[in-house]
């Protein structure tokens, strides 16, 4: 897939806000890929945007809020090369290494339930992962993804 560099305007934004409760998770990803839905994206596209969401959503949750519920900034930008651009934002504890929590298997979940392979699925199934973060202050993670040409997928049956 090549990506498209020229003419790329803002098509469509949404921003929305979710405290961070474990039901919300299933919530930004269905509310994420309605919205993306518009762009007429592949279903792998799809659910590889509505996993990816899902991962840095359930960080916050998890990691980001541990001692008490805080909120989770969702802003999901649609442009005209048909690319797209998603921000997960959290005023939570943040993280002292960021190096070291992308690696696979690294987790600050005590209870053994967790995997630590958030930012392994986001980066496998985005075509782009920026992760900010300030300990004492929040993270912010942007997810990029360059949709296919759906024109392209009719000249390929």
């Amino acid at each position: 897939m090549q990506s498209k560099t020229k003419d790329k305007k803002l098509v469509n934004q949404f921003y929305f806000v979710l405290p961070s409760l474990s039901i919300n998770e299933s919530v930004s990803r269905a509310v994420t890929g309605a919205f993306c839905a518009q762009m007429n994206p592949t279903i792998e596209e799809l659910a590889d945007i509505k996993c990816s969401v899902s991962e840095a959503v359930t960080n916050c949750i998890v990691h980001a809020y541990r001692y008490a519920p805080g909120d989770i900034y969702i802003t999901v930008s649609l442009y005209s090369n048909r690319s797209l651009r998603i921000v997960i934002r959290d005023k939570g504890v943040g993280i002292d290494d960021i190096k070291a929590a992308r690696a696979p298997l690294f987790t600050t979940d005590t209870t053994g339930e967790r995997s630590g392979m958030g930012f392994a699925v986001m980066e496998s199934f985005m075509d782009k992962v920026k992760v900010l973060s300030h300990p004492g202050k929040g993270t912010k993670i942007t997810l990029f993804k360059q949709l296919s040409d759906p024109s392209e997928a009719v000249k390929n049956q």
